[in-house]
């Protein structure tokens, strides 16, 4: 992961990725039945392989794979269902035998976990990329299984767990204590082995926060640039959009996604994370013109 001084060089099964010059887009690939947006809808090898094609030819720079769903109050599957989810996919995105071979040649495949076991399996897999929603503190094994696979790290601030993380939104400096957290799971990571330009952190929105929380922190991104790694926004088709058009529906919050990922774009966010690609692309290409300037 480099910054747009330096030139990029490819890692195992990634493209380099050359920070500031332009937003990367984070397609989210779900393989769950629970997801709040689109559970069930990719939970085979078959469809999951057919989205994730999907998602790269609208514009994807890199997938998000994720097993277990983090909804409010979504349930707690086993490190084994998890992984039986999860691997297959990766394995069969790598496979240099399918037809599709050449649409997923290089491309960075992060899977979505808070367990090693889990990441360790899905690197063996192929993926290059770990995103950990509870930024390395769910697992004491984590930080050290990233460090010696050798992969990218993301690390988000979250309190709690899915079950139980919005109960805890009571923060006396929302910024502050996300900022004081990030910074701290950094230099864990670091300690660990991670290198710091293999980090990038996620504040966090909609995880223990409140509607009016999830609006600070997209007005607050360039806090987050102060820590120097690569900064990731994930606010797609979420519930505090829904709450701002009152949209229940998370599949009729793709404009709303718009103007979030456009907020973030002019905070400095390096990736957004979404659902909706295509549209996301053009949202990016447009903000990326406006907001960074050489």
């Amino acid at each position: 992961m480099e910054s747009a001084s330096d030139t990029p060089e490819a890692s195992r099964s990634d493209r380099p990725f050359v920070w500031g010059r332009k937003t990367y887009i984070m397609g989210i690939l779900n393989v769950t039945p629970d997801s709040f947006s689109d559970g069930g809808q990719y939970d085979t090898v078959a469809t999951a392989i057919a989205r994730a094609r999907e998602l790269v030819e609208a514009g994807a720079d890199l997938l998000d794979l994720g097993g277990q769903s983090t909804r409010p109050g979504a349930r707690e599957v086993s490190p084994e269902q998890e992984r039986d989810r999860v691997v297959p996919v990766v394995r069969s995105l790598r496979d240099p035998s399918s037809p599709f071979a050449s649409t997923f040649e290089n491309l960075p495949i992060s899977v979505d976990t808070t367990r090693a076991s889990v990441a360790e399996a899905a690197v063996e897999a192929g993926a290059t990329w770990v995103n950990d929603v509870s930024g390395g503190l769910a697992d004491p094994q984590m930080l050290p299984t990233i460090a010696a696979l050798g992969v990218g790290a993301i690390l988000m601030h979250m309190r709690g767990t899915p079950q139980t993380m919005q109960q805890l939104t009571d923060y006396d400096d929302l910024i502050g204590e996300i900022y004081r957290v990030l910074e701290t799971q950094i230099d864990a990571a670091i300690a660990a082995g991670i290198p710091r330009e293999k980090i990038v952190v996620d504040p966090g929105i909609g995880f223990a926060k409140t509607y009016e929380q999830n609006l600070e922190i997209l007005r607050k991104i360039p806090v987050f640039r102060r820590l120097g790694v690569p900064v990731l926004v994930g606010p797609s088709r979420k519930s505090f959009i829904g709450h701002l058009l009152d949209r229940p529906d998370p599949k009729q919050r793709v404009w709303g996604t718009a103007a979030a990922c456009c907020a973030a774009i002019a905070g400095g966010a390096d990736i957004v994370r979404v659902h909706d690609v295509a549209e996301m692309a053009d949202v990016c290409r447009v903000a990326d013109a406006i907001f960074r300037v050489f």
